[in-house]
């Protein structure tokens, strides 16, 4: 699993998204983790794009309840997935019996240059307005999104 993680102001690294604080969240009182650690060259984009998908992802409602009898319920690894893909940011795969998989491309923002992250987040808010937040304005997300960040 990764994270992404930022230093506070006492010196302990702290989560900046939703599923960094699940993640942490989990973690038995003086449980270890082994940590790889590389610098992350934008936790700003990191918690707006996140900010975004949470916002998304909550006000998603999956039309499908169950199938052949099992509930589904929503995902949040699937629906990021899927937005990703919806935006067209993925790759091609070739399935065994022939049918095409399409493969979400990673959020490693650490090697994406700028006007790609541009691209990826203008591509994922016009999935988000077209498939889940229909009643929203570009303006309007815009401006729920800062007020999210403002509290985080």
């Amino acid at each position: 699993m990764e994270i992404v993680l930022a230093k506070a102001a006492n010196g302990c690294l702290v989560p900046v998204d939703q599923q960094g604080i699940e993640a942490v969240s989990k973690l038995k009182l003086g449980q270890g983790v082994k940590v790889t650690m590389t610098r992350h060259n934008n936790v700003a984009f990191h918690r707006k794009i996140f900010a975004l998908a949470n916002l998304a992802y909550e006000a998603w409602e999956p039309t499908t309840k169950e199938h052949k009898g099992v509930p589904i319920e929503k995902n949040f690894a699937q629906f990021r997935e899927d937005i990703t893909i919806l935006a067209g940011f993925y790759e091609t795969r070739v399935r065994v019996n022939g049918d095409i998989r399409y493969i979400a491309k990673s959020w490693s923002f650490a090697s994406m240059p700028d006007e790609e992250k541009d691209r990826l987040f203008n591509a994922i808010i016009n999935v988000i307005l077209k498939h889940v937040l229909t009643n929203y304005t570009r303006d309007d997300l815009d401006n729920v999104i800062e007020q999210v960040l403002r509290f985080t």
